[in-house]
């Protein structure tokens, strides 16, 4: 069975260790409706289009504050 001839140095070995994890940044792509970055082959998280089609549906602000309502039974402070 094969045995290295020589041990292998402090550097050689980090200089192998320090390209594992090593990653890459994300490839961003302007959104083709809102231009906002978003990862390719994706549906653009803020518009919610995907080549030219609405694939989903955003609520505007008015929209979320209408529909957000509680009903009662929440806590509402101290000293009750």
């Amino acid at each position: 069975m094969p045995v290295p001839k020589r041990r292998t140095t402090s550097s050689k070995r980090d200089m192998r260790r320090a390209n594992y994890d090593k990653i890459a940044p994300p490839n961003l792509v302007p959104c083709s409706n809102c231009s906002a970055p978003s990862l390719p082959h994706r549906v653009c998280v803020a518009c919610g289009h995907y080549r030219g089609r609405a694939v989903l549906r955003r609520e505007t602000v008015a929209d979320a504050a209408g529909s957000g309502t509680t009903t009662g039974g929440g806590t509402s402070g101290a000293g009750e």
